[in-house]
């Protein structure tokens, strides 16, 4: 079963367009004017860590010896997670480490964003 995690934080006041930013910025890699820039580096390197138990294909591909995968797609704005065979609590663990640098789960199988903490 392959999930899709897409994370994104909006700048103060800008107005929310969820499917639109999944669509333009987390599948098509545009650049969205009410989004803010990501520390993508401090993110794959949390990642690294957090998952270093995990073989690094590279630095953007993981997988686990005893099943499941994810793969990374970054832009200076958006953090997109393509998982593969995954436990729950390994995507609960990138879900984490997002919410740590303040960017909540837009999940486009439901066309929901849980961004209930965030300052809207």
């Amino acid at each position: 079963m392959s999930v899709d995690l897409s994370f994104w934080k909006y700048k103060k006041g800008a107005a929310h367009d969820d499917r639109r930013i999944y669509e333009s910025a987390c599948c098509d890699g545009e650049i969205a004017k009410e989004l803010e820039n990501l520390p993508i580096d401090d993110i794959l390197a949390k990642i690294s860590s957090i998952f270093s138990d995990w073989t690094a294909l590279d630095k953007n591909v993981y997988e686990k010896e005893d099943g499941g995968a994810f793969e990374i797609f970054t832009t200076p704005q958006i953090v997109r997670f393509d998982c593969y065979g995954m436990q729950e609590a390994d995507m609960n663990s990138l879900m984490d480490i997002l919410i740590d640098f303040g960017c909540p789960l837009y999940d486009p199988q439901i066309e929901t964003r849980f961004d209930t903490w965030t300052d809207r």
